[in-house]
């Protein structure tokens, strides 16, 4: 089952691949404005969600308020990042290390938002440390349980989607 898992995540890295421009970026109509990186920047990688979760922790009886995601993404190729809490990407092969902060969302409907995020932090000179800004596209899942819960009990919810990474 993993390993059709990543087959799947290198069949869904390779489609987003062929239809992202690779030089410089170009709006869709569906995507809105504000889902844009700034003018000028290349993409540095695309990455899908092989395994990802959003965790959330239940506070007055309800899971609201962010969550904390943990995520392996994959290209097709062979490189992987660790995505986790912060929210934080860190390169598996060379160590590189980016923490970003959202700077505009997109809802979806009975899925997380769309968001363009903008690097806060680095660490290291491998494949990461040119990146400026990561896009979240094409969610899937990952909404806090509606259901009650108890003050302190986590949940952690399936999600799916495409990072693009943006630099210089």
């Amino acid at each position: 089952m993993r390993t059709l898992k990543r087959k799947m995540a290198v069949v869904a890295a390779a489609v987003v691949a062929a239809g992202v421009s690779a030089v410089t970026y170009q709006a869709s109509a569906a995507e809105g404005p504000s889902l844009q990186p700034p003018a000028g920047l290349t993409i540095i990688g695309q990455f899908v969600v092989g395994n990802g979760t959003q965790t959330y922790t239940c506070s007055g009886g309800k899971f609201t308020g962010s969550s904390t995601p943990e995520a392996e993404l994959y290209d097709g190729a062979n490189r992987s990042i660790h995505h986790f809490g912060g929210p934080s990407w860190q390169s598996t092969s060379d160590g590189s290390l980016i923490t970003a902060a959202p700077v505009a969302n997109s809802p979806v409907p009975g899925a997380i938002p769309e968001l363009l995020l903008e690097v806060k932090t680095r660490t290291g000179t491998g494949f990461l440390s040119r990146v400026t800004h990561i896009q979240r596209m094409n969610t899937f899942g990952g909404v806090a349980p509606s259901a009650a819960c108890t003050d302190g009990q986590k949940s952690s919810v399936p999600y799916n989607a495409n990072y693009i990474f943006w630099g210089n």
